[in-house]
């Protein structure tokens, strides 16, 4: 299993191959035609993100044979589709004490902190809040 650290600097290695954002924000999109299709019973008010511009909803769910969370989601919006496409890529699979203590610094490496805009940056804020919350959820219930 590769760390969050590994995946990050794969994402930014495979960035950095782009020549400038319109080929990103591309890439980004390719992403989210990629992601699995979420089942549609996931597709409700109690796995929406608030704070998003646009709907996006997320199902976490704790694997316990694995020790790890595994994360779907999907979104209105194909950009949005395809943030949540790399967060999934870099914290699905993990541990979710390693999920809370991740330090996202490939969105700044690869510049996404200073090309999306305001709205879409808070929406990036709350995706990765919620799958933080969601870890911490399931940490607290497995220590019970």
């Amino acid at each position: 299993m590769k760390s969050i650290a590994q995946i990050q600097e794969e994402i930014v290695a495979e960035f950095a191959e782009f020549s400038d954002w319109q080929e990103k924000y591309e890439f980004i999109i390719e992403l989210g035609f990629d992601l699995p299709p979420l089942d549609d019973q996931y597709k409700t008010e109690e796995h929406r993100i608030l704070g998003c511009q646009s709907n996006v909803w997320l199902q976490a769910a704790y694997d316990p044979a694995a020790g790890v969370m595994r994360y779907g989601a999907d979104s209105e919006s194909t950009i949005v589709k395809g943030l949540i496409s790399l967060l999934i890529q870099v914290l699905s699979g993990q541990k979710p004490e390693d999920v809370l203590q991740a330090q996202l610094g490939f969105l700044h490496q690869i510049g996404l902190d200073r090309h999306l805009s305001a709205t879409r940056s808070n929406g990036l804020a709350s995706m990765v809040q919620e799958m933080k919350r969601q870890a911490a959820q399931h940490l607290e219930a497995s220590q019970v």
